[in-house]
């Protein structure tokens, strides 16, 4: 018997309405679900459904990423670009899954240290309202120094996040690639540089006399003075999708990829 989940942000509107209609429709099911506070989560599951909005998926999938478990996010938020269904479709999509109409999809992540990110990691210094300097290097070869606000190094899951708003690409989820893009550089030609998954990314501090803050899909800080090494973790997100669902599909509906504003 397989051992199912459900996760949620308490603190979103309409959390605990939702979890208890998905709860009531398992247990139409003969599925009787562990209840799980975004803040407590625990292994061993099977498959864990995850309630709330973007952040609240990306959290769930940095924890069981090391699990190798299954997510399925239910959308709360505004945006929900990870989620695959909003509140009114829960019984539609629990059934579709139950049914075996899903697959699983690995999307990497970064790593620095024990710090997993599934969208980005974020380096900038800690003196907020004014640019920093700072050197990359990959595979410990130096690439260029910038004078910016921060850089950013993300994953083809992340590059639709902070990176896109930052003026990075859109990278497809199934593409083995990095893309590092500096926020509001003074330099005209430093621009985002995609890169191959496999290669080491520094960063090293241009003032050692600074402290530098790095972030983790926006909701972890840790302080650095030196440099950080960023590179692709031994672990996955594993997201539960659809089937029909595809990334372009998402990225029309859910960004109006294309769409001009007089029609949103």
């Amino acid at each position: 018997m397989k051992k199912f989940a459900i996760a949620y942000n308490k603190n979103i509107e309409h959390s605990t309405e939702a979890m208890t209609e998905l709860k009531f429709v398992l247990e139409q099911n003969n599925i009787q679900p562990e209840l799980l506070d975004i803040d407590n989560l625990k292994e061993g599951y099977h498959f864990v459904f995850v309630i709330g909005g973007d952040g609240t998926i990306l959290k769930s999938a940095r924890f069981y990423a090391k699990y190798s478990t299954p997510i399925f996010g239910v959308n709360l938020g505004r945006l929900g670009f990870l989620s695959q269904c909003a509140r009114s479709d829960i019984k539609p999509s629990v059934e579709k899954i139950l049914n075996g109409n899903y697959r699983i999809e690995d999307r990497i992540m970064l790593q620095s240290g024990d710090k997993l990110a599934l969208n980005d990691f974020v380096v900038k210094g800690s003196s907020t309202g004014r640019t920093s300097k700072f050197s990359l290097k990959i595979n410990d070869k130096l690439v260029c120094d910038y004078l910016a606000d921060g850089i950013i190094i993300t994953t083809p899951t992340g590059s639709t996040a902070y990176g896109l708003s930052a003026g990075g690409p859109v990278i497809s989820p199934a593409l083995n690639a990095f893309v590092v893009v500096p926020i509001c550089p003074h330099t005209l030609t430093a621009r985002p540089i995609v890169i191959h998954d496999n290669e080491k990314i520094t960063i090293s501090a241009g003032n050692p006399d600074l402290h530098y803050v790095a972030s983790t899909d926006g909701q972890e800080f840790y302080e650095f003075k030196s440099e950080i090494d960023i590179r692709k973790s031994d672990y996955t997100a594993k997201l539960a999708l659809l089937d029909g669902v595809e990334f372009y599909s998402v990225l029309k509906d859910k960004l109006h990829w294309g769409t001009s504003p007089a029609n949103i």
